[in-house]
Order: C-alpha cells, then sequence, then structure tokens
C-alpha cells in the first residue's frame, strides 16, 4: 500500500465507525404530537412517561418511550404502566390506540376505576381473540356474558374507547361498541395479576404492544 491512501483511508475508517452510533440532535428533539380532541386531557405527551410509572408486577419486560409511542416489551407474565395522578370513578372516557407487535395474547389490558370498584376491558386475551371485561360476578372476560370474539391483526393500529357512567360501563374498538354491559347488581372485579394497575393501568400478557394518543375526558350524568 502506497504511503499517500494511508490518510484517506484512515479518514473512510473514521466516517464508517461513527455511522450511525451518534445520536442525532434534530431527532432526539422531535416533537411526536398526540391526536387528542379538544376539550379532553392528555395522558401521555408523546415524549416521556411524565405522570406513569413501569408497574412492578416482578414479570414485567422493559418499557420506553420511542418516536412518540410507549412501547411496552413483553415480559414472563404482566406489563405495563400505571397512572399516578388522579383519576375520576365514574363518569368518564378514556381513549388510547394501541398495537401488538410480538406475542399472541392481550395487547392492551386497561384497569380503570368504577365508583369504589375496579375492572380491566382485556383486549387480544386468551390467545388473542377474546374481548371482555374482567372480571364479573368472578368470572374472567372468557368466561361472562361480556366475552366478544374478535380478530386481532399484528402491527395493526386499534382505536381503544372506554365510557364508563353511573350504569353502563361501554368499550368500543375502532368505532364498533363490542361490549355495552349495565353493572348494577353485578360484582366487578381484576384478576390478582393486575392488582398494581389500581386506579388506571394498561398491561399486557406477554405480547409487546405500543401506545400512543392516550387520553381522557369527564361525562355528564345521564
Amino acid at each position: 500500500m502506497k504511503i499517500y491512501l494511508i490518510p484517506v483511508l484512515f479518514s473512510l475508517f473514521l466516517v464508517a465507525c461513527s455511522s450511525g452510533k451518534k445520536a442525532d440532535p434534530k431527532e432526539a428533539s422531535k416533537d411526536y404530537p398526540q391526536e387528542i380532541p379538544e376539550g379532553s386531557t392528555a395522558l401521555f405527551d408523546g415524549k416521556t412517561l411524565e405522570g406513569w410509572e413501569v408497574t412492578n408486577f416482578g414479570t414485567q419486560g422493559p418499557v420506553k418511550v420511542s418516536e412518540g409511542k410507549i412501547v411496552i416489551n413483553m415480559g414472563d407474565g404482566c406489563s405495563g404502566i400505571n397512572w399516578l395522578n388522579e383519576f375520576p370513578v365514574v363518569n368518564y372516557e378514556v381513549e388510547l390506540e394501541a398495537r401488538k407487535t410480538l406475542g399472541n395474547d392481550f395487547f392492551c389490558g386497561l384497569t380503570f376505576p368504577v365508583n369504589e370498584q375496579f375492572c380491566s376491558l382485556i383486549v387480544g386475551g386468551w390467545g388473542g381473540p377474546v374481548v371482555g371485561l374482567s372480571t364479573v360476578d368472578g368470572a374472567d372476560a372468557s368466561d361472562n356474558e361480556t366475552k366478544v370474539l374478535q380478530k386481532f391483526e399484528p402491527n395493526v393500529w386499534y382505536k381503544i374507547n372506554l365510557q364508563v357512567n353511573d350504569s353502563t360501563i361501554v368499550a368500543q374498538i375502532n368505532g364498533e361498541t363490542l361490549v355495552d354491559f349495565f353493572y348494577p347488581g353485578h360484582e366487578l372485579g381484576i384478576r390478582p395479576e393486575v392488582s398494581l394497575s389500581r386506579p388506571l393501568g394498561i398491561s399486557t400478557w406477554m405480547t409487546t404492544s405500543e401506545i400512543r394518543n392516550v387520553w381522557f375526558r369527564v361525562l355528564p350524568r345521564k
């Protein structure tokens, strides 16, 4: 090798080594605006987990924020986040978008308050197709009257909307009502695995999920 080629090759080596390893300052400071309806309160700013904490289930996978999404990575059981601030206990609407990127079980377990009780909306449970409330009168979503079977494709975003008022719990996915449950006279509950999700939490079961556009608003009493 001729000596005059060495500086050129060394420069190319340095460029190759640095390529892709340095964080792009523009990317690091980039905003990922969330789609939040007027009159509602955002629960996710697109950048941080402010207001949330990673739920210490003991089985959880890592959680991070990436490109305007909360990424809940699969663990050995439940993984997820729970809300740390005040949240209404009735007459409210909460919505988020979720998609599963890895795994075959529920990619959104939304635990929520109902007056003095708590319940979970399970989306994609029991091997992937079950939607329902868990628990009702001690029965899981797979075994109570709220059970609906729905196919969920990987890497497809689903808009999940939940409304809780004085008498009903309504869950819609992509605008279609799948659960419309009149709950007075029934005992609502949650499985022990998600007790740490209270009062409001989002969890998955051995599945990696991405979450965005999380918001809530108070509804007028009916």
